[in-house]
């Protein structure tokens, strides 16, 4: 297919050319979902569980319920509501952008977090709106032009964009609004940001800090065998595990058997005759013939209320007797025309195959030679005045070239449906029976047998994956006994699991980490030990003994550094942190600090001096860092001011708890 550039006609031509479907979520309540499977006895009582699971698969519970009650308002900022699906919704992204599986998380929290998060935006753009921030149709429309997503081979793919706007549940004219209100949003922001500075004297007291060095030495007194040899009485055994028996718990765990339904098994049934490439390919050339591409060339002139159409044309006619006088298109398109963006371009607004464009234009194109420009046109967007400047007919390949590729194709598109249809049996049959029987002998899928497996998951790429996890733990799986719904571990596999076997978390017997608990014990002792040597050499450092007989005695050795810097490469961040969060020595007199490191070692330090930095000893790139840094912390703590201050002086109102049900309705 061929590209062309966005102006905004284009998005709007196609507002009306689809269907903007919300996903919405497959949330069910376990009490119903519960009741249906006990009462679920009978031909009739099945066809009516059918046509529930369809409405569900298809629209959702929410969709459903929406037919009977509003959308609920959780809060109010300044008198405009906030409702339960923008709050469902903020949840959603929020989840996706910690990577995170709801059913691990603590949702009533993630609730008030997301809640919180569109109070927050709520205040920011009333507050844009209020300081009379706007945004252009143009800025906009550049935007859409540079996101990423709406682009094919770096180019902007009006299509593509359309599409992608309906799978994230917009409409184009809604997606414009939502984006409007970020970049309002995010000029409000960059209005604080870029309100921050900072003067010399700060830069160069900032330099004496983060350039400063320091001198010192220490001593690492490492765990050894200072205790070897030392039992451990058996009673601090015993009341060690006694007190600590959650370290000892083996976990609880279990087994699952399941059925994969793998979309890549299903190939070799596909059947694709020559018959079927042969119809396919004649169907390709028929509608590839129809799909001759034209590109053309713009000038609009939109008719609004400083514009009527009847002015618009004349001025057209104008136009148009100067093209024909010979001027160039492309620079009376950026003197004249309206759509600013194809003007850049010299009016160009990319290729259609007859559809691409308003009906009208598409009419006017299909009546000229290239390079030839049709009298003024009027669509809904204006006057346009419309040059064709390319096109293009190109020669189908023959079957030969292109069979092979029809196949393959043929055979995809075969294998989806059976999987799609098998996917559906699947999860009929899951939710009709209790076991994995049925399934298997169903859809002759053989049933599985994984490891064991605690709650942070197994070693298999089976057990790993958090939602299969999540389901075989579940109330419904573990405890009711029944099959898990479909887990989909991709966009072609699929499994259904039930429980095979559940072990209690239990205590292991004290016989059998007896030894564990004794070294756990020895490396507290040894720590005690490695300390104590530290304070003492610490003590004898302070009251200005000499240390040489403990450093020899417990073969310690001084280790020096010269102008460290806090970021310095090769030594231990604890030993530094520690460096640089000493006061100056006093004087000539060194200072000295004990202290652990995680790993149990004791270290004395003897802080010698403290290096003061400078502006000067930096180079121009670090002192722009510092600079940016500096800016940006502060353009940052104004923000968060001016936010703190906005909320408090708000009228917030929270009307429903931020804790879910799944109170629904009950057959």
């Amino acid at each position: 297919m061929r590209l062309f550039s966005l102006s905004r006609f284009h998005l709007f031509n196609r507002v009306d050319k689809f269907e903007c479907r919300a996903d919405v979520g497959n949330a069910t309540g376990t009490d119903m979902l519960q009741k249906i499977r006990d009462n679920s006895q009978g031909i009739v009582a099945k066809v009516i569980i059918g046509f529930i699971i369809a409405v569900m698969a298809l629209f959702g519970v929410e969709s459903i319920m929406s037919g009977f009650v509003g959308n609920a308002t959780v809060a109010e900022v300044n008198g405009v509501e906030i409702t339960e699906p923008e709050l469902a919704a903020s949840v959603q992204n929020l989840v996706a952008s910690i990577g995170g599986n709801i059913g691990t998380l603590d949702e009533s929290l993630l609730r008030q977090i997301a809640l919180n998060q569109i109070i927050e935006d709520r205040l920011l753009l009333q507050a844009a709106r209020d300081s009379g921030m706007s945004i252009s149709s143009d800025a906009i429309d550049r935007q859409i032009i540079n996101t990423q997503q709406f682009q094919i081979g770096g180019i902007f793919n009006s299509d593509l964009a359309v599409r992608t706007m309906a799978t994230q549940g917009f409409t184009v004219q809604a997606y414009r609004n939502a984006l409007a209100d970020q970049m309002l949003v995010g000029q409000l922001a960059n209005t604080y940001a870029a309100s921050s500075f900072v003067t010399e004297s700060e830069l160069a007291r900032m330099a004496a800090l983060s350039s400063q060095t320091r001198d010192f030495r220490f001593l690492s007194i490492t765990l050894g065998n200072r205790t070897a040899g030392e039992p451990i009485p058996p009673e601090q055994i015993d009341a060690y595990y006694q007190n600590n028996q959650s370290q000892f718990m083996l976990e609880e765990e279990l087994g699952i058997d399941y059925v994969l339904l793998d979309k890549s098994a299903i190939f070799a049934e596909a059947d694709v005759s020559d018959a079927d490439v042969q119809a396919q390919y004649e169907t390709e050339r028929a509608a590839f013939s129809s799909a001759s591409q034209r590109r053309a060339s713009h000038i609009l002139l939109e008719v609004n209320g400083s514009l009527s159409e009847e002015a618009a044309l004349e001025r057209a006619a104008v136009l148009k007797a100067r093209l024909d006088q010979g001027e160039d298109f492309g620079a009376i398109a950026l003197e004249a025309s309206s759509d600013t963006i194809s003007a850049a371009a010299g009016g160009d607004i990319g290729y259609s195959s007859g559809t691409a464009f308003p009906r009208e234009l598409e009419a006017a194109l299909a009546s000229l030679e290239v390079g030839q420009i049709a009298d003024p046109v009027v669509t809904e967007f204006g006057v346009h005045i419309v040059k064709l400047t390319e096109y293009d007919v190109n020669q189908f390949p023959p079957l030969e070239e292109v069979a092979d590729r029809i196949r393959r194709e043929l055979s995809t598109a075969e294998v989806d449906q059976l999987y799609f249809a098998r996917l559906e049996t699947l999860a009929n049959l899951a939710f009709e029976t209790s076991n994995l029987l049925e399934l298997s002998e169903e859809l002759g899928l053989p049933i599985i047998q994984s490891e064991t497996f605690t709650r942070l998951g197994g070693s298999s790429e089976i057990t790993t994956n958090s939602n299969v996890v999540a389901a075989a733990f579940s109330a419904e799986v573990l405890v009711d006994g029944n099959n898990s719904e479909v887990i989909e571990l991709d966009d072609s596999r699929a499994l259904v699991l039930n429980i095979r076997e559940h072990a209690e978390a239990t205590l292991r017997p004290i016989e059998e980490v007896r030894g564990e608990i004794a070294a756990i014990l020895r490396t507290e002792l040894e720590r005690e030990r490695a300390q104590a040597v530290g304070e003492e050499i610490l003590t004898a450092l302070r009251s200005g003994n000499s240390v040489d007989d403990l450093i020899v005695t417990n073969e310690l050795q001084w280790i020096e550094q010269r102008n460290a810097s806090r970021n310095q490469i090769g030594l231990n961040n604890e030993v530094l942190q520690n460096a640089f969060s000493m006061s100056s020595p006093a004087g000539n007199n060194p200072a000295f600090q004990g202290f652990s490191l995680n790993n149990g070692t004791y270290v004395v330090l003897e802080l010698q001096g403290v290096n003061r930095g400078s502006l000067e000893q930096m180079d121009e790139a670090a002192r722009q860092t510092l600079a940016n840094g500096f800016v940006e912390s502060e353009g940052r703590t104004a923000f968060d001011a001016f936010l703190t201050n906005t909320r408090n002086n708000a009228d917030i109102t929270e009307y429903l708890s931020t804790e879910t049900t799944n109170d629904f309705f009950v057959l």
